[in-house]
């Protein structure tokens, strides 16, 4: 373990923001965490369907507001996409050649998800499993991809929103809110926020690129100012506390995002930005550093595996005499929270396993290439592989 520690750390740039990568890394963990926490998988007259403790327990809201991290995500997507497509065209690389590489790198191991689910739908059918229960599976699976839709969307239109002020996507997710509630417009217009709401962050992260929001001041205004306009909406304007969809709620702040989501995911921003010198700080030691890096290498493999990972441990678990609690129960008290918290370690054994056989998808050729340099301890080669 050390040995590896100190290759991870040889090979690094010595100008490589860590923050950037513990921040990716943050993003994911904590929606992996709160899906595990917020999904559960009951039996209903002989069917499996899918249920939240939220909708039994709403005070349990502020969990969300811990682990609906797609604003850091977007946040730093913008760092990335501004800065990759700077150097991209300083080195003479055309539009469809950076695009299509971040593309397939996005896409490859997404293709893969869905190909090994088809062909366990199939089965499970010519098995005799119900129908709406492979639907309830499969729905796990695919729901959250929606977001990587858009985050392909924003990332091919880098070029033109690199420069945009965030503040214009949020007038944008303002008219349409006002629209829609107050003067009650076509709800098909609300679908206009799915690219204005996350252009939020992400316009904030180009911005961060271009060296904007480096004073605390413009931080600390960020995580204040929209923590009170969040407040504000939820208790004034009506808006749900929950920022994670709830099953039979009139209303969600995230499908499709709105107001209340913006400025909640603005004071995210704002609070991941205030972070960045304590995370440094931290990734200075070696081990925390090589712990980031071998996760952010497989984030999207963890992302596209972690509710296979909680539908197998609870598939297994299906043959036991009695219903497992905080597995098969009903999510509609405390103990099953408990319960659920116990579950953790073994959804995560499950997620290693998915990880060893599917990351290379991930990876590809450059992530294999990039492993032999690690080892030969060639950092300058490293730094062209890892880079944005």
């Amino acid at each position: 373990m050390r040995d590896f520690v100190r290759r991870v750390e040889s090979s690094t740039p010595p100008d490589r923001d860590r923050a950037l990568d513990a921040l990716r890394v943050l993003a994911i963990v904590g929606v992996v965490l709160g899906h595990w926490l917020v999904t559960a998988l009951i039996e209903d007259s002989g069917t499996l369907r899918g249920a939240s403790p939220l909708t039994f327990m709403p005070y349990l809201a502020p969990i969300s507001w811990v682990f609906q991290t797609l604003a850091v995500f977007f946040l730093v997507g913008g760092v990335v996409g501004a800065k990759g497509y700077a150097t991209a065209r300083a080195r003479g690389t055309t539009y469809r050649q950076w695009v299509g590489a971040r593309m397939s790198r996005l896409f490859r191991p997404v293709a893969v998800v869905l190909a090994v689910w088809a062909v366990a739908a199939v089965a499970m059918l010519a098995a005799g499993v119900d129908e709406k229960t492979v639907r309830a599976l499969f729905k796990l699976v695919w729901s959250p991809l929606w977001f990587l839709l858009v985050f392909a969307a924003l990332t091919a239109i880098t070029p033109l929103v690199a420069k945009l002020h965030p503040l214009w996507p949020i007038a944008v997710v303002l008219h349409i809110d006002v629209i829609r509630f107050g003067l009650d417009g076509p709800a098909w217009l609300s679908s206009v926020n799915v690219v204005a709401g996350w252009l939020v962050p992400y316009c904030l992260g180009a911005a961060w690129s271009r060296g904007g929001l480096r004073s605390r001041a413009t931080r600390w205004s960020l995580l204040v100012g929209g923590a009170a306009t969040t407040a504000g909406l939820i208790l004034w304007a009506g808006y749900p506390a929950s920022m994670v969809g709830v099953p039979g709620a009139e209303i969600s702040n995230l499908d499709p995002p709105n107001l209340a989501a913006v400025a909640f995911g603005t004071a995210q921003c704002g609070a991941a930005l205030l972070l960045l010198g304590p995370l440094r700080r931290v990734l200075e030691r070696p081990a925390a550093w090589a712990a980031v890096t071998v996760v952010n290498l497989s984030a999207m493999t963890i992302f596209l595996w972690h509710q296979t990972a909680m539908m197998a441990v609870t598939a297994i678990g299906v043959p036991a005499s009695e219903a497992l609690p905080g597995l098969h129960t009903m999510p509609d008290s405390g103990g099953w929270v408990l319960a659920r918290l116990a579950w953790l370690p073994a959804f995560a054994v499950a997620l290693l396993i998915c990880w060893a056989a599917f990351r290379t998808y991930e990876q590809g050729r450059k992530g294999r290439r990039g492993s032999r340099v690690v080892r030969e301890q060639r950092p300058e080669q490293a730094a062209e592989v890892r880079r944005v």
